[in-house]
């Protein structure tokens, strides 16, 4: 009998190991997550800035964007916003000097990569949380799942 109690014992301290170090790795992943996302309004800022500066037709566009700031609150009319933007962009880009084009060009591929820096983020914090039993255990706590941030210039970048 002693030996059931033993196990017992066993299997409850890895059980409870296993969840400390998973909660630990969620509150990680989702740091990684906040600042991937920071990160992102940054690149995307920036970029409303640059189209401010050098295409005055989507200037008020550009402001629309950058006042909307990228959180879970906003976040589906921010996604909005940019998408109109960015064909706002297309639509205009063939109008801009080579100078002017290649700032939006480094601006456009810096909000991609952050972009992709964050949905990677996404990704492995939503692999973790969807986990049945982190989901049974509460591991997330009272964290809201994040969600993807899509852009229409993004069609290529799978």
């Amino acid at each position: 009998m002693m030996i059931v109690y033993i196990l017992l014992t066993m299997s409850l301290t890895a059980l409870m190991l296993w969840a400390f170090f998973t909660a630990q790795r969620l509150n990680r992943l989702h740091i990684r997550t906040d600042s991937a996302l920071q990160s992102l309004q940054a690149a995307l800022d920036r970029r409303a800035a640059v189209v401010t500066a050098i295409l005055p037709e989507a200037a008020a566009l550009a402001s629309a964007a950058e006042s909307v700031p990228l959180t879970s609150t906003s976040f589906r009319a921010r996604a909005s916003v940019e998408r109109s933007l960015t064909e706002r962009i297309s639509a205009l880009e063939s109008q801009l000097s080579s100078q002017a084009a290649a700032l939006l060009s480094d601006s456009t591929t810096r909000v991609q990569l952050a972009r992709r820096f964050y949905n990677d983020a996404v990704s492995d914090t939503r692999a973790l949380r969807t986990r049945p039993l982190v989901r049974i255990l509460r591991l997330g706590g009272t964290a809201q799942l994040p969600n993807y941030f899509e852009l229409a210039d993004s069609a290529g970048d799978a």
